[in-house]
């Protein structure tokens, strides 16, 4: 295979994508490498200001994306938005809310948000735009899932790391994206005839660089667990929501793929 063909692969002209929290720490790298890669791209959150000033900052780059501002949360917002699309190629279930705690602080309000978040309204993005989807595996052969995780799905938090920093993650968060990787499982098993895949992202340290400021012994601590010796920078993970999109990934369904730096492979 040429080097132009097996490039080709990546592309994504034609095509358009949905990114829920797109205009976060680790949406906005999605979706500049999307765009990059030739989708439209639908920019999905909850602040309007916050949409609107991400989409200004991509048209000045000669980037056309599109804003969808509504809480993935408000179920019927959702199913009444991915029920009016005609077509959709890809998917990334990305927002997710968490309030911070403890094992000793950590409510069961905050079990209930954290799960409703990453899992149910993954389920119901997946389900609100399954016509879309299929519409879109028509046209190309398939459409994508891609739904984002954690390693905290797969592997405990390390304490030690924590200490008293105060940045501990939060008892709610792993178990309710562990509950998104066998959401992914699920959903692949059951729509792999339609031609729909569905996979999983898993992202390892990635701090803002406010945190990693702010928290600098916090930062080096994260940096030192992973193989590589550093944390991630939010371009980083891009690459592999790009692979799962396209071309590329054809055959690839129910995986899960970690960027971690190597911290789950110890």
């Amino acid at each position: 295979m040429s080097g132009t063909a097996v490039s080709g692969l990546f592309r994504l002209d034609g095509r358009t994508a949905f990114v829920s929290g797109g205009a976060g720490h680790l949406g906005r790298a999605m979706v500049t490498a999307l765009a990059g890669h030739g989708a439209h791209v639908i920019v999905n959150g909850r602040n309007e200001a916050r949409l609107s000033a991400f989409q200004a900052e991509m048209q000045s780059a000669g980037i056309d994306v599109s804003t969808a501002c509504f809480d993935m949360m408000d179920f019927s917002a959702a199913r009444a938005f991915f029920g009016g699309l005609e077509r959709l190629d890809v998917l990334v279930n990305n927002a997710v809310t968490v309030e911070p705690g403890r094992i000793d602080t950590q409510t069961p309000e905050a079990f209930d948000v954290a799960y409703r978040s990453t899992v149910t309204a993954a389920f119901e993005a997946m389900r609100g735009a399954e016509r879309a989807l299929e519409a879109a595996a028509a046209v190309t052969g398939h459409a994508s899932v891609v739904n984002i995780a954690t390693m905290y799905g797969r592997v405990a938090p390390d304490p030690r790391i924590y200490g008293t920093s105060g940045l501990n993650s939060p008892p709610a968060y792993g178990p309710a994206k562990a509950g998104l990787l066998q959401l992914t499982r699920h959903m692949a098993a059951h729509w792999g005839p339609k031609a729909i895949r569905v996979n999983a992202v898993l992202p390892g340290p990635f701090p803002s660089p406010s945190i990693q400021a702010a928290k600098p012994a916090f930062a080096k601590a994260l940096a030192e667990k992973t193989m590589l010796g550093r944390i991630g920078a939010p371009e980083e993970i891009a690459g592999s929501v790009v692979f799962l999109a396209g071309d590329a990934a054809r055959f690839v369904t129910g995986a899960e793929i970690a960027v971690d730096g190597g911290w789950t492979a110890w």
